[in-house]
């Protein structure tokens, strides 16, 4: 989900829900976004501004520094066990 994050700016839920192509469900999408800002992965804020007065406001995900250089790192570590060994 943090590659989700990096680069595009601050994404809702739903918006990472779809960005996903059906790998992340909505039932468990926000219970991640706050474990992963207990962690300092990630920081939120409500959206500043409704879309329409009876549209409720959404809570806006972006990842952090140290959630980029976690995921640079994992990227890293998954890229060199996932080499074929040399025969």
């Amino acid at each position: 989900m943090l590659e989700l994050l990096v680069g595009d700016g601050a994404k809702y839920g739903l918006q990472l829900v779809e960005d996903s192509r059906g790998a992340l469900k909505r039932g468990t999408v926000y219970v991640t976004l706050g474990r992963m800002e207990e962690k300092g992965l990630v920081e939120s804020q409500q959206e500043p501004v409704s879309r329409r007065a009876d549209a409720p406001t959404r809570r806006m995900y972006r990842a952090t520094a140290h959630g980029h250089r976690v995921l640079e790192a994992w990227t890293t570590v998954a890229r060199t066990f996932s080499m074929e060994p040399a025969r």
